[in-house]
């Protein structure tokens, strides 16, 4: 939800820029540290102006985290350089989000899973399967993407997940893969796909651990359900 904060009209003091100079960035609302990203607004139409708008277009800066460049392009005032700026702010902020720490994760748990995976891949537009390998000890070796757009199971060859986790010298990997529509509840085709995936890799010698959907700042694990 945008924060909302009191604004006086008098003064340059107040525009976001200047507010943020006086007061710090924790004090401006999303609206106005926005504005700052877009830099400047249009005729008839302040950069605050522009920010409000498409914060009200994108429902939120946690909707804005799903937008695409078409999703910019449709809002008046936005060209291909305010979109620009915009995206590449919010990618910034995912990977600063998504930063790996020094010491390697070890997953010991869905949830460690899910909030390893989710500042990355929670919010894409578009769906996208991939596989997080792990060692022995089941820390994190890195996190690779396998298929981008609708996940259909019988496009998911084990051959092409395997080998992924076969060059990374993996001994374990939890699939996992996003829902755009922000709910992780898993389909009757997610569960088949797991399933297939388990026994695969126990032919392999790859243990799945688990199968992760992710949604709307929630998530899915298919192991917690029961259905591995």
């Amino acid at each position: 939800m945008m924060r909302r904060r009191q604004r006086q009209t008098a003064g340059c003091d107040d525009r976001p820029r200047e507010k943020l100079g006086r007061i710090g960035a924790s004090a401006l609302g999303d609206d106005e540290l926005l504005a700052i990203v877009i830099g400047g607004g249009t005729a008839g139409t302040s950069a605050l102006g522009l920010a409000t708008t498409l914060l009200a277009s994108a429902g939120g800066l946690h909707g804005l985290l799903r937008a695409g460049r078409d999703d910019l392009l449709r809002v008046k005032g936005f060209g291909e350089a305010r979109a620009a700026q915009v995206l590449a702010a919010l990618e910034i902020g995912r990977r600063v989000l998504a930063t790996r720490p020094s010491e390697r994760l070890q997953i010991s748990s869905p949830r460690d899973a899910a909030r390893f995976l989710m500042p990355e891949f929670s919010a894409r537009p578009v769906e996208q399967f991939g596989l997080l390998m792990l060692d022995t000890r089941h820390r994190v070796i890195r996190p690779a993407v396998l298929t981008v757009g609708s996940l259909d199971g019988t496009a998911v060859h084990p051959r092409e997940v395997f080998r992924q986790a076969l060059v990374a010298s993996a001994a374990a990997v939890v699939m996992f893969h996003n829902h755009p529509s922000g709910d992780p509840q898993p389909s009757a085709e997610d569960v088949e796909l797991t399933r297939r995936m388990v026994a695969a890799g126990e032919l392999m010698g790859i243990q799945v651990i688990d199968h992760v959907v992710l949604g709307d700042g929630r998530y899915c694990s298919l192991k917690e359900s029961g259905y591995l």
